[in-house]
Order: structure tokens, then C-alpha cells, then sequence
């Protein structure tokens, strides 16, 4: 039995069609009517195939490269085999990723889990509700009291929406999220599992022990806002939970109450932003940050990968470490650190 293929192209397409679609420079125009069927990382690469090179780092043992036609720059054209077609473009990884768009629209569109369109009579929906036209809720969803929900937006399969949400236009809630106490814009998209508007982590010590803080504030989600599978944004205690426009969040992310992230910021997986965190516009997460509550993170921002960030972040600094600090500091003391280790084994005799 063949393995199956999730997702066919959409088209065939030649290399003279791409050229023209990313504005690059065909190197060898003969190559032009080329046909390319699929996209390929570098090791798999075929006869059929479409690669793209990003920089010299990646440019070397390409003799015996064997694809279609390659998207890279300028420097790395002449290590590319003359057989293979050549498309030189500023950014080869943007415009490798704009052609397996066109190819492939299923791959980043959302679609329809049971293939139906319309409300499934399987779902359930509040006589309140206010459904615009074009709206999908597919079987085992669940519609609360007073919830709006915006023309061409889906709502999959065992979804639930608390009484009172308001969804906009075009989003995409996939199956087995919740979304409660909370409002979402334009062309947001929710992975499997997502789990919006849960009350915060809010106690206080009581006289038998600890005694919870009711948890009072929403979570505003501005437009074309993407949030990965199983993450969890809490809803804010008195002030909003709130994700600017256009952040990007990956899967298994935890935002805690109150935290307010600008417009255009990356948050990689496993990250976790204690309560009242705010970060400025486009400012990135490496994967496993942990941020301490009450932090104030400027804009344009970059931090490493499993830094624990204790202290505010001006603005267009990067950070890294645990505890974190700027990068030269902390590339200063992990230079010391390990000067003193080959110290320590010279003195002491170790190979």
C-alpha cells in the first residue's frame, strides 16, 4: 500500500512561472518551461523538485544537488550545478515559502474537518446567538447565549464558545478549543486545543489556607492574530488579557492574566509569561522562555531560547541566559566560565 499524501499541489508549475512570481532572475531563461510538481528540503530533492539555499552557511556540498530549479542569492549561484535551474532573489526562504502557498493554499488555509459548510444540525446553538451568513459550525460545537460570530468564520468540531464571546471575520476556532469571557477580531486562528478566557491564577492567603481571587477581566485578541495548539491565555483579574495585532504564538505557550503583548510579536513553544507581563511590538520569544510576572519588555526585542527573564527589557535589546542579561554579557561570562574550566584541568593533569 502507497503512503498517503495529505496534500496534493494544487498545480504544476515551471520555472519560468516562478521566476515570474517571485520577481526573480532566471539564470539559465532555456530552463524556463521546467516543470516543477513539488517542494522539497535540500536532502530530498529530485528531478521535480523546487529547493531554496539561505545564505553561504547552507551553500556547501552542492555538487550532486539534483532538483528542478532552486530559489538563492546572488553569492550562491556559482556553487549550484549548471543543470539544475537557478533563480536568483533576494530572499530565497520568503519567496520558497510564497510559492508552496500558491501550490499548496490547503497547507496554510483553514478547512473543513467534516467537509460539510452551514450550521451542522449536531451543533448546538444559542436562540441568542447572532450568526452572520457564510458562518461554518460543524458537528458537536457549542454555541452559547448572546455570542456574534463574523461572516466566513469556522467553528470545528466540539468547539465551545461561552455565552457572551464575540468572533469576527474569516477566523478559524479548530477543534476541541474553548474560548470564554473573550473577543477576537479578524482572520485570528485557534489550533486544535486552544483554550482561551479560563480564570487566572490568582490566590490569596486565607485562614484555612489559600483562597482564590475571582478573576474578572476579558482576553481582547486583535486581528490576524495565530495561537498554536494547546496554548492557554488566561483572562485578565480586573484589567483585559490583551494579544496585539498580528503576534504569532506556537504551541503549548502559557499567558497568564493581564499580560498585554504588542502587535507583531513571535512567541515560540513552551514559553510562559507570569501575570501582568507586558511586551512591546515586535518583539520575539526564543522556545522555553520563562518571564517573571510584573516584567516590562520594550519593543523589538530578542530573546534566547530557555532564558529566565527576572528584570525589565528596553527596547530593541537582546537577551539571553537564566537569569537573563544582554547578549554580550552573557557571552562574557560563558567565555570565563569556561576559560576557568580549561584552566582547572591544565592545573589538575585532566586530558
Amino acid at each position: 500500500m502507497a503512503d498517503p499524501i495529505f496534500y496534493e499541489p494544487l498545480l504544476n508549475v515551471t520555472i519560468g512561472q516562478i521566476a515570474g512570481l517571485t520577481n526573480g532572475v532566471l539564470v539559465d531563461s532555456s530552463l524556463a518551461n521546467r516543470a516543477v510538481t513539488r517542494l522539497s528540503s535540500l536532502s530530498d530533492a529530485g528531478p521535480d523538485a523546487l529547493v531554496f539555499i539561505e545564505g553561504k552557511k547552507h551553500a556547501q556540498d552542492l555538487g550532486e544537488l539534483k532538483a528542478a530549479g532552486v530559489l538563492c542569492t546572488d553569492e550562491v549561484k556559482s556553487s549550484i550545478p549548471k543543470k539544475v535551474a537557478i533563480i536568483v532573489t533576494r530572499h530565497p526562504q520568503q519567496d520558497f515559502a510564497a510559492v508552496g502557498r500558491a501550490l499548496y493554499p490547503n497547507a496554510v488555509n483553514a478547512h473543513l474537518w467534516s467537509g460539510q459548510s452551514g450550521i451542522s444540525e449536531h451543533a448546538i446553538v444559542h436562540a441568542s446567538a447572532e450568526i452572520e451568513e457564510g458562518v461554518t459550525i460543524e458537528p458537536g460545537a457549542i454555541i452559547g447565549s448572546n455570542v456574534s460570530i463574523g461572516a466566513g468564520t469556522v467553528i470545528a468540531a466540539n468547539v465551545v464558545i461561552g455565552n457572551g464571546c464575540k468572533i469576527g471575520r474569516d477566523c478559524y476556532i479548530a477543534p476541541n478549543s474553548s474560548v470564554q469571557y473573550a473577543f477576537l477580531g479578524n482572520r485570528v486562528l485557534l489550533h486544535p486545543g486552544v483554550r482561551i478566557g479560563q480564570d487566572g491564577f490568582g490566590y490569596v492567603s486565607g485562614r484555612a489556607g489559600l483562597d482564590k481571587m475571582p478573576q474578572l477581566g476579558r482576553v481582547i485578541i486583535q486581528d490576524n492574530v495565530e495561537i498554536g495548539a494547546n496554548t492557554t491565555v488566561d483572562r485578565g483579574a480586573l484589567a483585559d488579557t490583551i494579544i496585539g495585532e498580528g503576534t504569532k504564538i506556537d504551541n503549548l505557550v502559557q499567558i497568564a492574566h493581564n499580560v498585554r503583548i504588542g502587535r507583531h510579536c513571535v512567541i515560540a513553544a513552551q514559553c510562559g509569561i507570569s501575570g501582568s507581563v507586558v511586551l512591546g511590538d515586535m518583539t520575539m520569544l526564543g522556545g522555553s522562555v520563562g518571564i517573571k510576572d510584573h516584567v516590562n519588555i520594550g519593543s523589538r526585542v530578542e530573546i534566547a531560547a530557555a532564558s529566565g527573564v527576572m528584570n525589565d527589557i528596553p527596547d530593541g535589546e537582546r537577551w539571553a541566559g537564566a537569569p537573563a542579561q544582554p547578549f554580550k554579557q552573557w557571552f562574557r561570562e560563558i567565555a570565563s566560565v569556561r576559560a576557568m574550566t580549561r584552566t582547572k584541568k591544565e592545573n589538575s593533569g585532566d586530558e
